[in-house]
């Protein structure tokens, strides 16, 4: 027998890392230039966990310093995460305002980076010796034990399974309200930063992103109901012993937040003789940095073809972000009704185009 492989025994903590966000298409990186940009604000619980500069743009061989303030928590490490391009958050670091030394991620170490508090709740993510490969999304997070509310969603977990290597392990999780967001599945063993899974939302036939070192070949979700999630191990090996954390986005504290605002474009008629044909979908006034969004092809939900960039905040401190689904244009040409959905802060907003309703 191998370890237990055990869900959170907290339920609440499940509001831990919901922060989850994808750099844009437009984050570009110049030769000589390292840019390097840092979440304005997310909502993780109760607290508000704020990040500045928003961007940074730095030299080759540079030191850049980014600051993160982890509101009211003054007992917890925070976290550093980076985020490229394409791919899925990378653990940085952690630290803590007792410790020395902070401690590193895989692939992150001392000098190159580290991390400095000034009080008991402002921490700083220092690069030392900046180059292009650095140029990413940065975030900080932390936990927040005021969370712990009954006015809050209560995510529950099978307490504990213990398997034999080799055996495939299913592990449930019930979110209690289905509000249109997807299901993060995180990894944590001891005394390290949890590593995201997957990600899968019940109307999709397969989970549409991995964390880096996880493969559909192993590691798969299913969902029996709107609510009911699972995580399927195949083939288990003595390294998946650790507590896996289901997480979603809980908007019970942000009912008074508006919907986004959509506007879709059509694709452009000289994309179109090449017989592909790519839909813009653009939202607005996004009340969190911190969205969903959905395609879907005749009421069908898709993910093929999908790249969703990076929210950014706008200049009323609302956020804004592009969502790009290519299609073959035979599909286009069908006048099939195609829609975008945007959930941000537990609102929701659908807009539908068809080929019909757009001028030539």
């Amino acid at each position: 027998h191998i370890p237990a492989l055990s869900p959170s025994s907290d339920p609440q903590a499940d509001h831990l890392f919901t922060q989850h966000r994808e750099p844009s298409h437009t984050d570009k990186m110049l030769p000589a230039l390292c840019t390097l940009f840092t979440a304005l604000s997310c909502v993780s619980g109760v607290t508000v966990v704020t990040q500045k500069p928003p961007v940074l743009t730095a030299t080759k061989g540079e030191k850049i310093t980014m600051h993160c303030n982890l509101g009211t928590v003054t007992n917890s490490a925070a976290y550093w995460y980076k985020q490229v391009p394409g791919g899925a958050p990378q653990f940085v670091l952690e630290n803590y305002h007792s410790w020395s030394s902070p401690s590193y991620g895989s692939g992150f170490s001392s000098p190159k980076f580290t991390s400095t508090h000034s009080s008991q709740s402002d921490y700083t993510l220092i690069i030392s010796n900046v180059e292009a490969g650095d140029s990413a999304v940065y975030y900080c997070s932390t936990w927040d034990s005021s969370a712990r509310v009954s006015s809050q969603k209560v995510l529950t977990q099978t307490p504990s399974v213990q398997t034999d290597r080799s055996k495939t392990v299913t592990m449930d999780c019930n979110i209690a309200k289905d509000e249109s967001h997807y299901v993060y599945w995180y990894k944590q063993t001891p005394h390290t930063a949890p590593q995201f899974v997957l990600r899968f939302y019940h109307s999709h036939s397969s989970p549409d992103q991995y964390g880096d070192g996880f493969s559909s070949s192993r590691f798969t979700s299913k969902a029996s109901s709107g609510i009911d999630y699972q995580l399927i191990i195949s083939n288990v090996e003595a390294g998946d012993s650790a507590v896996y954390y289901c997480t979603t986005w809980d908007g019970s504290a942000n009912s008074a937040a508006p919907p986004p605002v959509l506007t879709i474009f059509p694709p452009s008629s000289e994309e179109l003789k090449s017989n592909k044909a790519t839909l813009v979908c653009l939202a607005n006034d996004m009340s969190s940095g911190i969205a969903d969004v959905r395609w879907l092809v005749g009421g069908n939900s898709v993910s093929s073809g999908v790249t969703t960039g990076s929210a950014e905040q706008q200049p009323n401190k609302k956020f804004r972000l592009s969502s790009y689904l290519t299609i073959e244009k035979s599909e286009w040409e069908k006048d099939t009704a195609i829609e975008c959905e945007v959930s941000a802060a537990s609102k929701a907003t659908t807009k539908a185009i068809k080929k019909s309703e757009c001028s030539d």
